[in-house]
């Protein structure tokens, strides 16, 4: 039967190697491994996977189609649901989502839908088959502010519906997150991310870079100047956040968003620019999200000795668990149970030592999580020449504050309810400026539900 076949495990790179280059871990399914994997697949009469996914893949069919090595089929199905196929089946949190609820998972491994799904998007984009499908020009222009998952998202799908679309970034290259958050290692920018956005190019989307809306230009010159009938706002959560302790103004400290954009956009690992990132002993990154791994793991990779510091216990690492296994698998430490309290600078205003204070778990939070509490007389310190804070971040308030109508909530992000629509008509907006940091996926999800809201109000005028 399917279900007795074991899981197919996935080739990477062996740790050893891979602390010390910034090449892709995972080397993915090759066609025989792919086959084999989709044929575990029991295709249930009710998929739960579906319904698990937030831009909702029809699943079983693409897996099918993978099974009968119909690649070119399972392309097409993808193809009808996510613009980002490629990046989806590396960053997904699949374990929550379609595979956390897949049967097989009940009682055993459940079929590995994220790989399968990068499998068939290397395998289009290597064989160059994808199809781009597009419906006749309707006359409305679309304002699409930001180029990240939502942006993106709901470019690729207004587009396919006959929308003229421009999507407007701030930074010289499009991706938002995806070019700038994530490092190479993870998902590499070249061969993933600027030939999926070529793809949504494809569909006729236009993208202007270095344009910083509030600034360059304001959602009310896009209504008023540009002529566009509707705009939506996928502008992320790039603000960081802070422990706000002594000591956090010193040489040395960086914030995750900070530290990795200027690794992957700006390619400051390489010992060729012009400003490198400083290659520091010991680095201490403080939080224990996905972010705080990417940052451990980069840091790592640039010759420093890497320890996490988090304030709950291993069970609440809200990071992938994928990403804690490569993680300490190549050598980063982990401290839990621990928080920072203080800085501690050297004469000169460099970073020093991190002093923390040991934590235990008291009742839970609002989330659900158990509050951890301080342990009197606890207090320790750990050598470090660099800190990383990856502690979240929240929406870049430029946007709220220059356009009329818009409302915010008490951390800022734009109020907008399930389907995008904001407080102002004809603004529609979704994805991390909305929810704060969230996951790729969920952001696409979101940009595809204001997609069809935009379809909606523009037909209804």
């Amino acid at each position: 039967m399917a279900n007795k076949i074991p899981r197919v495990p996935v080739r990477e790179q062996d740790p050893k190697v891979r602390a010390t280059n910034f090449e892709e871990v995972c080397y993915g399914y090759d066609e025989s491994e792919a086959v084999l994997e989709a044929s575990r697949c029991l295709h249930c009469k009710n998929p739960r996977c579906v319904s698990a996914c937030p831009v909702s893949v029809k699943i079983p069919e693409f897996i099918a189609a993978v099974a009968a090595r119909d690649f070119e089929k399972a392309s097409s199905v993808i193809a009808e649901d996510s613009s980002l196929p490629a990046v989806c089946g590396r960053v997904c949190p699949q374990e929550t989502q379609c595979e956390g609820s897949c049967i097989l998972g009940v009682k055993g491994e459940p079929v590995a839908i994220g790989k399968l799904e990068r499998f068939v998007a290397d395998w289009t984009r290597e064989n160059g088959v994808r199809k781009i499908i597009r419906a006749e020009p309707n006359g409305h222009k679309v304002a699409v502010v930001g180029s990240g998952p939502a942006g993106l998202a709901c470019a690729y799908d207004l587009a396919k519906w006959g929308y003229d679309v421009t999507v407007f970034e701030a930074l010289h290259k499009p991706g938002g997150v995806l070019e700038y958050g994530i490092p190479e290692f993870r998902l590499p920018k070249e061969k993933v991310v600027a030939a999926e956005i070529d793809d949504v190019r494809a569909m006729g989307v236009r993208i202007e870079t270095n344009v910083v809306v509030g600034r360059t230009l304001t959602v009310d010159d896009l209504f008023d100047k540009e002529g566009f009938s509707a705009v939506f706002i996928g502008s992320g959560a790039g603000l960081p956040r802070f422990m706000n302790i002594p000591g956090e103004n010193l040489n040395g400290v960086f914030s995750a968003n900070e530290f990795l954009t200027r690794n992957n956009l700006m390619e400051a690992y390489r010992d060729d620019y012009l400003t490198p990132v400083m290659h520091a002993s010991n680095v201490v990154v403080v939080g224990g999200g996905n972010v705080a791994m990417d940052a451990a793991r980069t840091a790592l990779r640039l010759g420093g000795k890497v320890t996490v510091v988090y304030r709950r216990t291993e069970n609440e690492l809200p990071a992938r668990r994928e990403e804690v296994h490569h993680a300490k698998e190549e050598g980063v430490e982990f401290r839990m149970l621990s928080n920072p309290v203080e800085i501690i600078g050297d004469d000169k205003g460099w970073v020093r030592k991190i002093r923390c204070i040991r934590m235990e778990l008291g009742e839970p939070d609002e989330s659900g999580r158990r509050s951890p509490v301080p342990v009197p007389d606890s207090e320790f310190e750990i050598e470090a020449d660099s800190v990383i804070m990856a502690l979240g971040t929240s929406p870049n308030p430029l946007i709220s504050r220059t356009t009329s109508g818009l409302e915010t909530n008490r951390r800022g992000c734009l109020v907008a309810d399930g389907d995008g629509v904001t407080t102002r008509p004809g603004v529609f907006a979704g994805g991390d400026a909305v929810t704060g940091a969230a996951t790729v996926i969920l952001a696409m999800g979101a940009g595809r539900k204001a997609a069809a809201a935009i379809d909606r109000y523009l037909r209804s005028k």
